[in-house]
């Protein structure tokens, strides 16, 4: 078992406006944001950056002479097509970088379209991202509507926004919440703690209750994948950090020009599965994972892990659990214990990933 942060880092950043208390809000606002937007594929040698009138900033003019705002976001792409560094260019002269802008964008760079997605705001129209031109997008508004026809609006029915100490919120509030969504990302925690699942045995002979839940997060301007999350946990603390989270499935869909498309046959799927399953039945694979006898230990760990990891995951559940690994659930067990030791966060989660997936040999 370990502990999940993803959302309490979106928890202790995004700012009140990147909040929702509920997937109706979240939805709305993200609807207008769509209707607002307009993407487009032209060649990088019709974009051209010019300095703002006072020289403190700069604006990009696509192929019709209109010149719109990068957010930061979108300029960093933009420096990055034109290979120049875009903290190096924040620290130059408007004029100056917007001619190193243009020399990458129109020079070095080969004649290439490149994406770019305007929208429309209360302070005018902006560039939202530019991208390669088979960006396969995404929109948050189609998630949030797919999690929406599934699970609810996150306050009522089994899948809500999260208690904290496995005591359900009185009230979902934006300093409480774990909906976020800003012009660049969005983050959505939603559990079912009402049918927790009563699993014997779980540690030291003691019965455990485990509920569900899932982080589905997602960029429609290119700063992330589409990732879903599921996993077991015990319980939320108030910073939103999940405690005890173990078999971890996930889901990654890049936005390549087929993304939408996967996001149908792959994605959704995945929700609506995970939305209709009994909590019987997610029971009866974890009692089978704890009956299922694992004839050769060594090279059953060996196999998945490599020979150097498999003896530390016997060392580790044999140090917590006080006996050696016989089950497909010990060796989960030790797998996710192990993981608890991999300094770096992406490692760790990519192991308990890969121990999570034991549980389909019981499935």
């Amino acid at each position: 078992m370990t502990e999940l942060y993803q959302a309490s880092r979106q928890w202790s950043t995004r700012p009140p406006e990147e909040r929702f208390t509920s997937l109706t809000e979240m939805q709305a606002h993200l609807d207008t944001l769509r209707s607002n937007s307009r993407a487009a594929v032209v060649s990088s040698r019709k974009l051209g950056a010019i300095p703002t009138d006072d020289n403190q900033g700069i604006m990009i003019e696509g192929p019709n002479g209109n010149a719109v705002a990068p957010s930061n976001w979108a300029f960093n792409q933009l420096a990055n097509l034109g290979g120049a560094p875009a903290s190096y260019l924040r620290t130059l002269p408007a004029p100056l970088a917007a001619d190193c802008l243009n020399y990458g964008l129109k020079v070095e760079r080969e004649a290439m379209d490149t994406g770019v997605l305007l929208t429309r705001t209360q302070q005018g129209v902006e560039l939202r991202a530019a991208t390669g031109p088979r960006y396969g997008r995404i929109w948050n508004a189609d998630i949030v509507r797919s999690l929406r026809d599934r699970f609810g609006d996150g306050l009522t029915g089994d899948w809500r926004v999260p208690g904290q100490f496995g005591v359900a919120l009185s009230e979902v509030t934006k300093a409480n919440t774990t909906l976020f969504a800003g012009d660049r990302d969005c983050f959505i925690f939603l559990a079912d703690e009402q049918n927790r699942i009563e699993l014997p045995n779980r540690r030291d002979g003691q019965t455990g209750q485990l509920a569900r839940g899932f982080f589905v997060s997602n960029s429609e301007v290119g700063a992330g994948a589409l990732r879903i999350k599921t996993f077991l946990f015990d319980f939320v603390c108030a910073n939103r950090i999940v405690w005890g989270a173990h078999e971890l499935q996930e889901v990654c869909i890049r936005h390549t020009a087929s993304a939408p498309d996967r996001f149908i046959e792959e994605a959704a799927p995945v929700l609506l599965a995970y939305s209709n399953a009994a909590a019987s039945s997610v029971s009866d694979v974890l009692r089978s994972a704890q009956a299922a006898k694992i004839e050769k230990v060594d090279a059953f760990l060996s196999t998945r892990f490599g020979p150097r990891i498999a003896e530390r995951v016997k060392a580790v559940h044999v140090e917590e659990e006080g006996r050696p690994v016989e089950t497909i659930w010990d060796a989960i067990t030790g797998a996710t214990a192990y993981a608890r030791s991999i300094p770096w966060q992406a490692d760790r989660v990519e192991f308990e990933s890969k121990a999570g997936e034991l549980l389909d040999l019981v499935a």
